[in-house]
């Protein structure tokens, strides 16, 4: 086993580099806080006033761009990005 040797390609938190935030578009982000929220698609497509099979678009564009594999790593991509706190404004537009 190369355990020990795949243990040194892993960085340190101090290490890391900022990771390059991807750009989205404003109602990528409106579905991103949704999905923060715990809201479920159906949900969010009546918040949002769209259809449930457009949430799954956008669900599917914000997995791709954040390069993740479900709906809480959306959600901790987006807390992690800073989303959040940072684009609460741009996201009401």
């Amino acid at each position: 086993m190369h355990i020990a040797t795949d243990l040194h390609h892993i960085p340190d938190r101090q290490d890391r580099h900022a990771p390059e935030i991807p750009h989205l578009t404003p109602t990528q982000i409106k579905v991103m806080r949704c999905v923060h929220s715990g809201l479920l698609n159906k949900q969010i497509a009546y918040e949002l006033g769209m259809a449930e099979a457009t949430v799954k678009v956008h669900m599917t564009a914000l997995m791709r761009k954040l390069n993740v594999r479900n709906r809480t790593q959306v959600a901790i991509a987006a807390g992690h990005f800073g989303w959040m706190r940072a684009t609460l404004s741009h996201a009401a537009d």
